[in-house]
């Protein structure tokens, strides 16, 4: 069995390479053809965007490749039944989408009791010279939504898009989301974000209602979506989890 650099669930899979007992074929976007080649699989799950010539390229030498890419809750429950039929675990699969899809029920239900629907602004990437969030188009648009809140930009029918700091400024969010990972915000800590120019106006800034998340939950549309939106849920309506 071979996983990439980057496959950390539902295992930590680094460490069973380093005990010998799984391959890595390198880095996500740029795996070896030679070390897959050498592992003569008879299933290749891949997603698209940035492994599209490497797919051709595994089809042309006869491999099955199937393209795992969903943009949608609903594209993920496909993707899993999909996956279900491919490894004969169709049982298996079937029971973790009726998992999903009661668990996402229930944050539903609970949310649809509360009092206000609070702006969330979700930041992609920023840099003193760009700044990215995500349109109505973003699979995260949906998560934030199902959760109880309102995307700051739902009005724009994009997927992510280079926005500005004053369009922020002048939308106002309730609730700001950073991606995190290994404990580290990406774009700064809470403190840098709230010396920003002109962003001590912001409601979620005086509020002190700015949070970092696992960027695997918020980027990665996989099996862990309603975790996602559980968390999301707990941050947008905290008297309600």
């Amino acid at each position: 069995v071979g996983v990439t650099d980057y496959d950390n669930y539902p295992y930590d899979f680094s460490e069973w390479v380093q005990a010998g007992n799984m391959t890595s074929v390198g880095s996500f976007d740029n795996p070896s053809l030679e070390v897959i080649v050498s592992l003569d699989p008879d299933l290749i799950l891949a997603t698209g965007g940035v492994l599209g010539e490497t797919i051709t390229t595994l089809r042309g030498m006869d491999y099955k490749v199937v393209v795992l890419d969903p943009t949608t809750i609903n594209g993920v429950l496909d993707n899993i039944e999909l996956a279900g039929k491919l490894t004969n675990k169709n049982a298996e699969a079937t029971s973790l989408i009726d998992e999903i899809d009661s668990r996402i029920a229930d944050v539903e239900e609970t949310v649809a009791t509360a009092d206000y629907i609070p702006t969330v602004y979700y930041e992609v990437w920023y840099d003193p010279t760009s700044l990215w969030t995500a349109g109505s188009q973003a699979w995260q648009h949906e998560l934030i939504e199902i959760a109880g809140g309102k995307n700051l930009f739902e009005d724009q029918d994009l997927e992510y898009f280079l926005s500005s700091a004053e369009a922020v400024i002048d939308r106002n969010p309730d609730i700001m989301i950073i991606p995190e990972e290994h404990g580290v915000n990406f774009w700064g800590s809470f403190d840098e974000i709230k010396n920003r120019p002109g962003w001590e106006t912001i409601n979620a800034l005086q509020n002190d209602r700015i949070y970092d998340i696992d960027s695997d939950l918020l980027a990665r549309a996989g099996p862990r979506i309603a975790e996602t939106i559980e968390t999301l849920a707990a941050v947008f309506h905290p008297e309600l989890f």
